[in-house]
């Protein structure tokens, strides 16, 4: 089959639409029309059915998908091994953690850090959980770093570094000027949230109690950044990851409520990667661990089922 096809269909599906992939393969409309038809007159089933909204993936097209997105990646794989080159390294993270830390990260990679003959090209996208957990089932990502918010992967794992949990907001917010802080002055205010049970969770670490029907949410949003913006407006108090914050803290745009009880805390940087990608991930996966300083066989010990 025609690799054309595939990578014609593949930006479909991730487009949701026909213009906007052609725009990203760079062909006209009708030619990838006809690459589209093509691939379903040689698998006899339509994969593509038109909506009202854009292009949307039939029972068949949905079948397909992982199988086309593996193909693809094994197709450039047996390319760069011909040319001598090393497989591209597809690497996804939450936006919190690409800002710094990720980025950091990677860079560190790509010159060598990891060891002789480990630095290799790679891809980074960033985006919210179901992003990352879809491009890891899709076959598109073949790593993640994410923080553990209590729910168990079903994939490999292992964890790679140890945040601390901050709760922020204005230095002009009524609660800024309280310390102690008064846990039911707090679970008064107004909260700037990404994710309500991750939230929770920490709430209940820390002050024994979790967002309930009668707190007050100024905003729920898959963006920390947004989420920084809101706070720092005097929107609202968040708790949050400090990577996700440090930069408004150390400007004074945020400032950090009731610092007596900052490092009770913390949150778990995970590496998730998909099934097989072992061999692929494991020297970033280890410059991950040697840069927080966890050593293997402590807590961030493999925990790949």
């Amino acid at each position: 089959m025609d690799s054309r096809y595939l990578r014609a269909f593949v930006a479909v599906a991730e487009t949701g639409g026909i213009s906007s992939a052609a725009e990203r393969l760079g062909y006209a409309q009708s030619s990838l029309s006809i690459q589209l038809r093509r691939l379903e007159d040689d698998l006899g089933v339509r994969v593509l059915a038109r909506t009202s909204t854009g292009t949307a993936l039939t029972d068949a097209g949905r079948r397909l998908l992982p199988y086309a997105v593996q193909s693809l990646e094994l197709e450039d794989r047996m390319r760069r091994a011909a040319r001598d080159q090393a497989p591209r390294l597809r690497v996804g993270a939450l936006d919190c953690l690409a800002d710094e830390w990720t980025t950091d990260l990677l860079a560190a990679f790509q010159h060598g850090a990891a060891g002789p003959g480990t630095a290799r090209e790679v891809d980074l996208a960033v985006g919210d959980r179901a992003f990352l957990a879809a491009g890891l089932e899709a076959g598109r990502l073949d790593l993640v770093f994410v923080y553990d918010n209590g729910v168990p992967a079903t994939g490999p794992h292992e964890i790679v570094d140890e945040d601390r949990v901050v709760l922020v907001a204005a230095p002009e917010h009524p609660l800024a000027q309280a310390s102690p802080l008064d846990p039911a002055a707090l679970m008064a205010a107004e909260f700037l949230i990404v994710n309500p049970e991750c939230t929770s969770e920490m709430l209940t670490r820390r002050y024994g109690r979790a967002l309930g029907p009668g707190t007050r949410i100024g905003m729920a949003t898959g963006s920390l950044a947004a989420l920084r913006r809101m706070a720092a407006l005097g929107r609202g108090v968040a708790l949050v990851p400090e990577t996700a914050v440090r930069a408004e803290l150390d400007a004074g745009d945020l400032v950090r409520l009731d610092p007596a009880v900052d490092e009770v805390t913390g949150v778990h940087v995970e590496a998730r990667w998909r099934p097989g990608a072992e061999p692929l991930v494991r020297p970033l996966v280890e410059l991950a661990r040697r840069s927080a300083g966890l050593a293997r066989g402590e807590a961030g010990a493999a925990r790949a089922s």
